[in-house]
């Protein structure tokens, strides 16, 4: 029973792009390790930007900073 998780930030993924997501990580679960698509669990969980931090800094800061040197 394979069992992922994803965590992504939330600001703007789609219901879409997290169907694709979904589908296309059980494709290669089946097609790699031979898995059946019923046993296969894939949760995305979403996280405010304010909540993820890398860089020393939250990743709404990082944004920030790295769109004022663009």
């Amino acid at each position: 029973m394979p069992y992922v998780n994803i965590k992504i930030t939330r600001d703007g993924v789609t219901k879409r792009q997290k169907g694709i997501i979904i589908k296309e990580v059980t494709e290669t679960l089946v097609r790699t390790l031979d898995k059946n698509p019923e046993h296969i669990h894939i949760v995305i969980d979403e996280i405010d930007p304010e909540n993820w931090g890398y860089a020393g800094m939250t990743t709404t800061e990082f944004r920030k900073k790295t769109a004022k040197k663009s």
